[in-house]
């Protein structure tokens, strides 16, 4: 964080300093990171402790003080010998702090804030767009997918003074989350990546999502860029609520960062990128899944109007070999078994989308498998989702099912309806059950796909496969 007193801290928080036996004063400078965890915090950091379903932060603030930190942000005064600034909300105290750094960064540096959001694909195109930027000048970007409203600021206020470039993951599961998050980080550039059912249930349904996206455009100034999908009509539709200037990208032929001769393999994505002012490159994208090309395609929009060349863009694209731990991460090798481990996050369109890669990369001689867990916030359309997905591995022609967990039974039930299969689906109860089961029963030459929410865990199970067939 950038350095401020402490009593600039709490004039940004609304708060009451309490110096608590420390020895710091309102005069004394704090500039450590910000973190809600105990665990995290390094010397001179600032420890928020916020209420939360399971626990109370204010319980730690002692373990914080003995891992270094200078400052707690608590809602009540602690037994502890630390300053303290006392707020009425430690999270909206995290998010004011946010707030300010950023605004004076902004004044006094050089920082463009470029916020991600979508149903899918923010963590992807965010490391994408890191990997473009963080060679030309320093870059901060959410440590795996901080894009909640304690997750965000925490990453807004590891910005300093020579920062050029804040990444900032925008993620909602109801109106009104994307725009205090965008009243926070004030960004000049805001990418739309697409919208889907994932946390439908928490909306209320994809329209009521499309409202919430929409709110990253509507906070943008004239000044700023949009960055829209045109393949996908609710994103398109968002030019309309904007005063910033559009820039498209896609398959579409409209699309400014367009997409052409698309072409996927095991070892990753290959595409042609055509630019706005005509410019051309063949791109050997690595990270595996066709559906991913948006998310490319959008790093490389933010990134020629942030003034990089396309050669260097897509030359640094080129070196991303995984969207994320658990994302579409290739694994096994051992008797030609390929494991494609997607199970950190699940909504029915990266579950489609996964399985459609599945039959494309895997050689027509060899099988597929897709083990699939449950996709959770989808509320009520939870049913007609996994029987959605029931049918789309039966119409893919996918060789065997394995769908573990009882939230996901309904899946198998889908499956076996719309198939008749015998034994090209089978249920698991257990994670350990399936594992069992498919250390017996995949063959030499599978290629195996592991998908479900992160709340089923089915990431382990891939990991556990990985290590077999490595």
């Amino acid at each position: 964080m950038i350095t401020l007193t402490i009593a600039e801290i709490a004039d940004a928080v609304s708060g009451r300093f309490d110096a608590s036996g420390s020895d710091l004063t309102e005069s004394s400078d704090v500039s450590g990171f910000v973190e809600t965890d105990s665990r995290e915090i390094t010397a001179g950091g600032i420890f928020v402790a916020k209420r939360g379903d399971v626990t109370d932060g204010h319980r730690f603030v002692g373990a914080a003080h003995a891992n270094g930190a200078a400052l707690a942000l608590v809602e009540h005064t602690v037994d502890v010998p630390i300053a303290q600034i006392v707020v009425d909300d430690a999270v909206t105290a995290l998010g004011a702090l946010a707030s300010a750094v950023i605004a004076r960064v902004k004044r006094e540096g050089e920082l463009t804030v470029i916020g991600i959001t979508g149903s899918n694909g923010k963590t992807t195109t965010k490391n994408l767009l890191g990997a473009i930027l963080s060679p030309e000048a320093e870059t901060v970007l959410p440590r795996n997918s901080f894009n909640n409203s304690v997750g965000a600021p925490t990453t807004m206020l590891r910005v300093t003074e020579s920062t050029r470039y804040l990444i900032s993951e925008m993620g909602a599961s109801g109106i009104g989350h994307i725009a205090r998050l965008a009243q926070m980080a004030a960004p000049d550039i805001g990418i739309e990546l697409k919208v889907g059912m994932a946390h439908a249930g928490g909306f209320g349904g994809i329209d009521a999502t499309a409202t919430a996206k929409t709110e990253l455009v509507e906070a943008l100034p004239e000044s700023g860029v949009a960055i829209l999908n045109r393949d996908d009509p609710r994103v398109a539709a968002m030019a309309e609520s904007t005063r910033a200037r559009i820039v498209w990208f896609g398959e579409h032929p409209d699309a400014d960062v367009r997409a052409d001769n698309i072409a996927v393999s095991r070892e990753g994505t290959s595409f042609t990128v055509t630019t706005p002012t005509g410019a051309t490159r063949e791109v050997a994208f690595r990270v595996l899944g066709e559906h991913h090309v948006w998310n490319a395609l959008a790093a490389l929009a933010a990134a020629l109007e942030l003034g990089i060349d396309l050669d260097t863009a897509v030359e640094r694209l080129e070196t991303v070999t995984r969207a994320e731990r658990w994302r579409m991460e290739v694994m096994g090798g051992r008797d030609e078994v390929t494991i494609i481990n997607d199970a950190y996050n699940a909504s029915p369109d990266s579950v489609a989308a996964a399985l459609k890669t599945l039959v494309l990369v895997t050689p027509r001689e060899k099988r597929t498998v897709a083990v699939l867990g449950a996709m959770s916030e989808l509320g009520e359309f939870t049913g007609e989702e996994h029987d959605r997905i029931g049918l789309t591995v039966v119409r893919l022609g996918i060789d065997q099912l394995v769908v573990v967990g009882p939230e996901a039974r309904r899946l198998h039930i889908s499956a076996i309806n719309e198939g008749s299969w015998a034994g090209e689906s089978v249920y698991m109860e257990t994670a350990d059950e399936a594992f069992d089961y498919l250390s017996r029963e995949i063959h030499s030459g599978d290629t195996v796909l592991v998908k479900s929410s992160n709340s089923v865990g089915l990431r382990f199970l891939g990991d556990r496969l990985g290590e077999l067939f490595s």
